[in-house]
């Protein structure tokens, strides 16, 4: 589990910023940490904007993709296979006796269900923790290639015997990108690609 990163105030401590992993502290560049803090901050934007009906819809559906879920399965059925052979009389609410023979099948294919569930939503955080790496990448490379061509420019200007000349791309290309401004065009044209979609549905429904 990722945390926020947080910044060390330059006026009291020289230590660099740092981010939580799994209750750990690890140092990292400032670059970094601006990265990430835009990930996660497009990410809470992101979630604000979820319906509270979808965002319960999605609790109750990553409790059933948790493995304590399973394990509850299996304490239940246990539990209702014991007392309907040992002690009836608990059951409540006239609850039906446990029958392995009419409820097995039932019972072993919601088992495997429930554990296919589990197994999906860990490779499915895998997943998604593996294409987290792999934009921070992205975004240090980029931003790597920007400052070696930044200083590339500036010894070739400070080298006599080379011919100083202006070349407007390599002014474009030692800026390095910013993901929050990525990340506000990309917003703002797909809200434009929706009202779009939307305007293009009432019309064909007139």
């Amino acid at each position: 589990m990722i945390s926020k990163p947080e910044k060390s105030d330059s006026t009291t401590s020289k230590s660099p910023a740092s981010i939580y992993i799994d209750g750990k502290k690890y140092p990292l560049s400032e670059q970094v940490v601006k990265n990430i803090e835009t990930i996660i901050g497009f990410q809470t934007k992101q979630e604000r904007n979820i319906p509270i009906h979808e965002q319960i819809l999605d609790k109750i559906a990553s409790f059933f993709g948790k493995s304590i879920f399973l394990y509850l399965q299996l304490i239940f059925f246990i539990t209702w296979g014991l007392c309907s052979h040992f002690t009836p009389h608990l059951l409540p609410w006239n609850f039906p006796k446990f029958n392995l023979e009419e409820m097995g099948v039932d019972i072993a294919s919601l088992l495997i269900a429930t554990g296919v569930l589990v197994q999906q939503t860990r490779q499915d955080k895998l997943a998604e923790q593996r294409s987290h790496l792999n934009l921070q990448i992205n975004l240090l490379t980029e931003q790597k290639i920007a400052k070696l061509i930044e200083l590339v420019e500036e010894l070739r200007k400070d080298i006599p015997i080379v011919h100083n000349r202006y070349d407007w791309e390599a002014e474009m290309m030692k800026e390095a990108t910013d993901p929050q401004i990525v990340l506000d065009i990309l917003q703002e044209n797909l809200e434009q690609s929706t009202e779009e979609q939307k305007l293009d549905q009432e019309n064909s429904n007139q």
